[in-house]
Formats: C-alpha cells, sequence, structure tokens
C-alpha cells in the first residue's frame, strides 16, 4: 500500500509499523494490569485510578494503538486516518504528562505521589515515559504531516485541562481528598494557573513535535509552522 510522501516508514503496514503498535499495546496491557493488582486506596475511591491524567492519557495512548494496529491488519486507509487525528492530541497529551510529572519528580516526588505508594522503576517508567515515546516514534516515522494548527491546539488543550479541573473537583467533591498532593498545597487562583500552564505546555509540545517532524522527515513546512504559529498565538494573547 502506498504511504504519504512525506512519511519516513510504510504505514499502514503488517512490517514495523504492526511491530511497533503491538509493542506498545503490550507496554499500556501491562500498565493497565499493574494497576488491577495495585491496592490502593485511590483505586477505590469515586472516579478511581482514572482521576489520574496519567490514566486518562494512557487510555487514550491505548486507542491510539490499538486503531493503529487494526489499520495495520486491514490495511484500511479510513482506520489509519482516525488513528492519525487521535495522535495528534493523544502524542502531545502523553509529552505533557511526561515533563510535568518527571519535572516535579526532579522537585519533590511527594507532590505528585505519597511515599508509601511511590511505584518501582519499571511501573514507573510504563506509566510516565513509555507511552509518549511510543506514541512519538509512531508520530515521527508512521505518521503522515500534521494539519493541526496552531490556534486549534491551543483550543483542545485549553478545553482539555480545565475539563481535568473539573473533573478533579468533582471527585475531590465526593471522596474529600485530590488525586495529586500538589492540588492540596496550591490554592484555587493558583490551581488555575497550573492548568493554565499544562495547556500552554500542552500547546508547545504540539508545536515541537512538529518541529521535530520537520526535522527527521526534511520537511522543512512542518519546521517553520511549527515556528510561526506559537508567535501568531501570542501575538493574540
Amino acid at each position: 500500500m502506498a504511504h504519504h510522501p512525506l512519511q519516513r516508514l510504510a504505514a499502514p503496514s503488517r512490517q514495523f509499523s504492526l511491530l511497533l503498535h503491538l509493542a506498545g499495546i503490550a507496554s499500556f496491557a501491562a500498565s493497565f494490569r499493574f494497576l488491577e493488582t495495585w491496592d490502593t486506596p485511590m483505586g477505590k475511591a469515586y472516579g478511581g485510578h482514572y482521576q489520574f491524567l496519567t490514566i486518562l492519557g494512557l487510555s487514550l495512548a491505548m486507542a491510539t494503538f490499538v486503531l493503529g494496529a487494526m489499520a495495520d491488519l486491514t490495511l484500511s486507509p479510513q482506520l489509519f486516518a482516525v488513528k492519525n487525528a487521535l495522535s495528534s492530541f493523544s502524542t502531545p497529551l502523553e509529552v505533557l504528562i511526561s515533563i510535568l510529572y518527571w519535572g516535579l519528580c526532579a522537585i519533590d516526588k511527594s507532590l505528585v505521589m505519597p511515599p508509601e505508594f511511590s511505584l518501582d522503576f519499571l511501573p514507573d517508567f510504563g506509566f510516565h515515559a513509555a507511552p509518549a515515546i511510543f506514541l512519538a516514534i509512531d508520530m515521527l516515522l508512521l505518521s503522515p504531516p500534521w494539519t493541526i494548527r496552531g490556534y486549534t491546539a491551543m483550543a483542545l488543550s485549553q478545553i482539555w485541562a480545565f475539563l481535568y479541573w473539573y473533573w478533579v473537583e468533582h471527585c475531590f467533591s465526593k471522596n474529600g481528598w485530590y488525586p495529586y498532593p500538589i492540588f492540596d498545597i496550591l490554592s484555587i487562583p493558583q490551581r488555575a494557573l497550573l492548568f493554565a500552564f499544562a495547556a500552554l505546555i500542552m500547546t508547545g509540545s504540539s508545536a515541537a513535535l512538529k518541529w521535530v517532524y520537520g526535522q527527521v522527515n526534511g520537511v522543512e513546512q512542518m519546521k517553520n509552522e511549527a515556528v510561526r504559529e506559537p508567535m501568531r498565538v501570542n501575538a493574540t494573547q
């Protein structure tokens, strides 16, 4: 099956593309399996583990790769297009999750995880690094150039950030505690700034991924768009 002329490797394909998607699915499934055996109060509370941005992102990563594997097996351009559309959101989200998690861990790991529930390296990597790595490889090597614009990426990031904030506060109203300890430390205005900052990082991640795509695949237009669009967005704020 012919692939996009600006796409580095063939996809959908029953070769490397399928192997990558199956490997990602196995990694994500192992993380979900770990959750089933991880006995914590969070898992039994209202919202369960889906109070965590990490698990919501992991669910989107799984959906993206399942669609990718189905496209590979059937060689369906329709499924491939849906996978790429979902990837344009799930990949920057996973990059955001990795940046926030490892960044806060570098400051103080207790901001994101109570010490008594600290994870060993393998599950920690599986939740907070592997999804971003798998999705980035898929985006850079097995996808056509993203057509999402800076304004759209910014709007989606802001909508997602404040929907998640609403979800966190709703779960707090039922459980009496927040999934991430940092939320207990911050006041309401500070939490608003944190979520706005997260939306900004996610928008920047989209631009950075577009630039890297252009660099890896030799697409000057992608590199130029990645530089110009954040400047236009900032100019309107």
